[in-house]
């Protein structure tokens, strides 16, 4: 009995099969190409998202010498806010996927936040007013010829990339979508659990268009046997942040996670009640398992593992994102540069759609390497920027971060994240927290496990990092951090 996690990302689509022991059993995983047609824009083919799921998962198959008869359930997991727009009838996309880094309706956003938009909003969502999010995407796709016409007559499925998969995994028999992915979309009411008729008003959103809002966990559809060759229950679809949270075992108020991979995302789980937060952080819906919904504080930090491919392509500094860690190991310091790699905006807490990357600090001895290290400082910079905020939101003082995703392998990034936080790191030697969670939410829907007490034990060994800067020259450090942001601000503004 084993669990299949579809688990599409920004720069790739993985399967990754599970045993009932929460091990890896084998993996897929093909790449996937954004494009970029103006500054500040970027897509994606939905085919291509498609196919290369499709892919990965067969890849993953193949080689596991298993077959779909014996996967018990599969679980879908997600790049969240993504947005798809296609015909119900035929399944083929009417434009392309305009991705969650993409800032094309960043002007629309600061029309609303000026004309006084944002608080009702923020009440109703727990999410600030950015092009970040859904709702300003998918009203860019109704105004192009033809498609408004054709949703307001429920000729057209709106979707994140959870339920592009499931439509298609189950023959476009079901149009659904999850809570944690409904809640990424500024249209979403997590108070009342609803597509929120003002909101939908307000972005000119044809309710005829949205998906069914499910659970996170149980049996939401069944696979097409045609693709199958029998029908298997998805039993869990979840944003990927979320997704790593419960992956992490955070699943308990209090308990908090960063996954460092195209972005960086930080996440405390806060219980069953959604919690005010301080301007600069999110409100989010961690899972729905079970009866009620329980909540997250999230930070949003637009480039991590992105700023790395940019140092590779098209700065070429250096040639594989793994020798930026011997670059950094190689100086003694960045010589007072800092990179604030605000190619497509800053997320929290500054939401600044119109920053810029910036680098300050050059010298005439300052060379490729010094910027390569301020590059993967400037990534532990922004997680101190969301965690100090978090803490004080919370009321939950931070004691350790637990990290996961690809970019965690770098060791000096780690040592110097523990550094300029001044608490352990711990990094999970399980690398796949994201598409364990998406299993576990799987096995729970299927009844494998009846309750998050039976999960398989998720405290596995880490490697601890523990902080050797002293909080003099940490803060020093980090003040001239705030000072480098605060002139990347704004650049872009029209």
């Amino acid at each position: 009995m084993y669990l299949l996690v579809l688990d599409q990302g920004t720069t790739s689509s993985r399967a990754i099969i599970f045993s009932p022991s929460g091990d890896i059993v084998s993996t897929g995983q093909i790449p996937i190409a954004p494009r970029y047609p103006e500054p500040g824009w970027v897509e994606q083919d939905p085919e291509q998202i498609w196919h290369t799921a499709w892919e990965a998962m067969t890849f993953a198959l193949k080689s596991s010498g298993l077959d779909f008869k014996d996967i018990a359930a599969i679980g879908i997991t997600n790049q969240r806010e993504t947005t798809l727009v296609w015909d119900r009838k035929t399944g083929v996309s009417v434009a392309p996927a305009i991705v969650w880094q993409c800032r094309r309706t960043a002007p629309r956003c600061q029309k609303l936040v000026d004309e006084g938009w944002e608080p009702l909003i923020r009440e109703r969502t727990g999410l600030v007013l950015d092009a970040y999010f859904s709702a300003t995407k998918l009203e860019w796709l109704l105004n192009l010829p033809g498609i408004r016409d054709r949703a307001q007559r429920g000729e057209l499925c709106f979707g994140t990339v959870d339920a592009w998969l499931a439509y298609n995994l189950t023959g476009g028999r079901r149009h659904v979508t999850d809570v944690t992915n409904a809640s990424r979309t500024l249209l979403y009411n997590i108070h009342r659990h609803m597509w929120d008729p003002d909101l939908l008003k307000l972005f000119n959103i044809p309710p005829e268009i949205l998906p069914e809002v499910v659970p996170s966990s149980g049996i939401i559809a069944m696979t097409d046997s045609r693709l199958t060759e029998t029908e298997i229950p998805i039993a869990a679809m979840v944003g990927d942040q979320t997704a790593a949270l419960f992956g992490q075992g955070c699943v308990y108020p209090g308990m908090a996670k960063n996954t460092y991979g195209t972005g960086a995302f930080l996440l405390m789980h806060t219980g069953k009640t959604p919690t005010p937060t301080l301007p600069g952080l999110l409100t989010t819906v961690a899972a729905e398992v079970g009866q009620g919904s329980s909540y997250a504080l999230e930070g949003s930090i637009f480039m991590a593992g992105a700023a790395i491919d940019w140092l590779k392509e098209p700065m070429g500094f250096i040639s594989r994102a793994q020798d930026s860690e011997n670059v950094a190991l190689s100086l003694k310091d960045s010589e007072d540069v800092y990179v604030v790699p605000a190619f497509t905006g800053l997320g929290s807490p500054y939401w600044d759609g119109f920053a810029r990357g910036t680098v300050v600090g050059l010298s005439r001895s300052t060379g490729p390497l010094h910027i390569v290290r301020a590059t993967l400082e400037s990534i532990a910079y922004q997680t101190r920027d969301v965690l100090e905020l978090m803490a004080v939101s919370s009321g939950y003082p931070f004691t350790e971060l637990r990290v996961d995703g690809g970019v965690t392998r770098n060791r000096f990034l780690m040592q110097f994240q523990s550094d300029i936080l001044g608490v352990p790191v711990l990094r999970s030697q399980m690398t796949e927290t994201t598409a364990l969670g998406a299993a576990y939410l799987a096995g729970l829907g299927i009844g494998i496990w009846k309750s998050v007490d039976q999960l398989p034990d998720t405290r596995y060994a880490v490697d601890v990092f523990e902080p050797h800067m002293t909080r003099t020259v940490a803060d020093q450090k980090y003040q001239r951090w705030q000072d480098a942001v605060s002139r990347s601000r704004h650049w872009a503004q029209p």
